[in-house]
């Protein structure tokens, strides 16, 4: 049986989002979510071309004053720091020298479901997100295949949840948080 890192027994009341920039040896794209550390699978090629895609698309697309950053953590909380697929974040926010970015700072959280992480991103990082006020959510799965669709959320504040805007397949075309037109079956072609 292997031992466990004493560094990996949680602390009485659970990590701490600061503690990802300090514990030794942490997995890449180790999140916390209420106080406890979450490992990530290998991503699947889907997952990575996805990404991929929504990453350089966003970039084209997005107005001075944003950014987009990929796998980058998130500060929520005290006990929660999960790392979006990606974000689009204030330009303001970016030194180029952030571990993570602060909930106030996001404008978009985007996640590409995988087969670990599909109640994590259907179910609890919504809430979360919704309830540290992140204005807007895409979730992306695939489907039949290699099919690509995108559940595309806006924040309702008198409650801080999401209302669906829209499921896009084939043609992705939204006007807020900015103007973003791609044709989601490029990701089939990758």
């Amino acid at each position: 049986m292997t031992a466990v890192p004493d560094w990996l027994i949680p602390p009485e009341g659970g990590f701490t989002a600061e503690d990802l920039d300090n514990l030794p040896d942490l997995p890449p794209h180790t999140e916390l979510l209420d106080g406890s550390l979450v490992f990530m699978s290998p991503q699947k090629y889907f997952h990575s071309v996805a990404v991929d895609f929504l990453v350089w698309a966003l970039r084209h697309a997005c107005p001075e004053g944003l950014k987009v950053a990929r796998e980058m953590s998130v500060i929520l909380g005290r006990r929660d720091r999960p790392e979006p697929d990606l974000v689009v974040v204030q330009a303001s926010a970016v030194s180029g020298e952030e571990t993570a970015y602060q909930a106030a700072d996001v404008l978009l959280a985007v996640e590409v479901v995988s087969p670990d992480s599909v109640e994590r991103d259907r179910e609890l990082k919504p809430r979360k997100y919704a309830e540290a006020g992140i204005p807007y959510y895409w979730r992306v799965e695939k489907e039949e295949g290699r099919n690509p669709v995108v559940y595309a959320f806006e924040l309702e504040p008198a409650t801080r949840r999401y209302v669906g805007t829209g499921i896009h397949r084939g043609r992705f075309k939204v006007e807020v948080p900015f103007a973003v037109e791609v044709d989601l079956t490029e990701i089939e072609r990758m």
